[in-house]
């Protein structure tokens, strides 16, 4: 493949580009977005092939190139999906955006978010209510016993519209209510995730694992109060330094140092709060791959549990659905080695004829956890997707 990158000039929105089948991942509009497929394979491919492209940058700005858009499923024995699209747009910190066209793919136009339509919508649990109740028993019971440090159990829930859903309207709602989250589109597969699981940047490796969660309720003085209560929380305190401890670990043998801030603060986003740290450091000579440092990383006990082992065993056996790739991750790579991936939550899974969306929330169960509270817990989160996907 020959690949050709170029100044673009205007520069359009990342969301118009990506539009209702393209690919997207962006964050405070610094990103990527695609159209057409080059090569759509597993990830353990796409080294090689974006090596193999013969690559000519006309734009004067170091772009990066052709770059590969996926996911990586929750589940560990599974490879996951990337797509290297024909037509990559890409805007970075210093305001650059350049167009990178692989065998010389036409530049289609961009337009922006249709009016919305009139539709009307139905909001369902897919995971009855006393199954979700019992599995948070169960992994709560299996924390007091000892046998887990912390588990996370999900649930889904189901949005059917009278009309197809279009996508690219919900990215831009997505935009307009969580421009500094994570933002993704791939196949289907939609949401903003706050969570970064890990980038690699030349040797700068970084993380901002995010546990424990209270809501936001739009005043002020009631969320202040709410943070607080979030930060003196034992339980959210200990399901927060699981993740962090964890990371820790896999990461420092691979960095020449990593340092991580001494206590956890609190990360706002539209409709809830979280503890969040954030972890940086300098990757050795001959570190692994970002690919392989993701997988090694996903999912993390944010999503999934620790020991991973022992509770990604009880995930399977109470929580009664595929999680597919809610709980993985979801990111990019280019030739160089450099990526980002974020963990794959207040996700959607759109239905191939956009009338149908499955939504999935979970969250961190330790052995002070109620199931009431973790039920509302679930019930916040869902807002995100849903106040993107549902309009009157």
């Amino acid at each position: 493949m020959r690949a050709v990158t170029r100044v673009l000039d205007p520069a359009p929105d990342l969301n118009d580009v990506a539009g209702d089948d393209g690919f997207l991942f962006v964050r405070d509009g610094i990103g990527f977005a695609g159209r057409g497929v080059a090569v759509r394979t597993t990830w353990d491919e796409i080294p090689a092939i974006l090596s193999d492209v013969v690559h000519i940058d006309e734009s004067g700005s170091n772009a990066p190139g052709p770059v590969a858009i996926g996911t990586m499923p929750f589940a560990l024995d599974r490879p996951g999906v990337a797509v290297v699209p024909r037509t990559l747009v890409g805007k970075d910190a210093s305001g650059n955006c350049w167009v990178t066209s692989i065998d010389d793919a036409p530049i289609p136009d961009f337009a922006p978010a249709p009016a919305p339509m009139a539709a009307s919508f139905d909001v369902a649990p897919l995971t009855p209510i006393d199954s979700y109740l019992s599995a948070v028993t169960a992994a709560r019971d299996a924390v007091r016993d000892g046998r887990l440090i912390k588990a996370v159990i999900a649930r889904q829930i189901a949005v059917r519209s009278s009309e197809p859903i279009r996508v690219h309207s919900v990215l831009a709602r997505l935009r307009n209510s969580f421009g500094s989250s994570h933002r993704y589109s791939f196949e289907g597969f939609i949401g903003a995730s706050p969570e970064l699981l890990l980038s690699v940047d030349g040797d700068v490796v970084r993380s901002h694992p995010l546990a424990g969660t209270t809501p936001r309720t739009g005043d002020p003085v009631v969320d202040d109060e709410l943070a607080r209560t979030l930060l003196a929380s034992i339980k959210d305190q200990i399901e927060h330094r699981v993740v962090i401890d964890v990371i820790h670990e896999m990461l420092l043998p691979h960095c020449s140092y990593l340092d991580w801030e001494p206590e956890p603060s609190v990360v706002k986003v539209a409709n809830v709060q979280h503890l969040g740290t954030l972890i940086e450091g300098r990757l050795r000579d001959g570190h692994p791959p970002v690919l392989e440092l993701v997988r090694a990383l996903c999912p993390t006990p944010a999503l999934g549990g620790h020991p991973r082992a022992d509770a990604l065993e009880l995930i399977d056996r109470v929580e009664g659905f595929d999680r597919a790739d809610y709980g993985g991750a979801i990111g990019w790579v280019d030739a160089h080695g450099n990526g980002t991936f974020a963990v794959a939550i207040r996700c959607a899974s759109f239905s191939p004829d956009r009338r149908s969306a499955v939504l999935t929330a979970g969250g961190g169960i330790v052995a002070d956890s109620d199931p009431l509270s973790e039920l509302a817990e679930t019930q916040a989160k869902f807002q995100a997707m849903l106040s993107a996907i549902v309009r009157a």
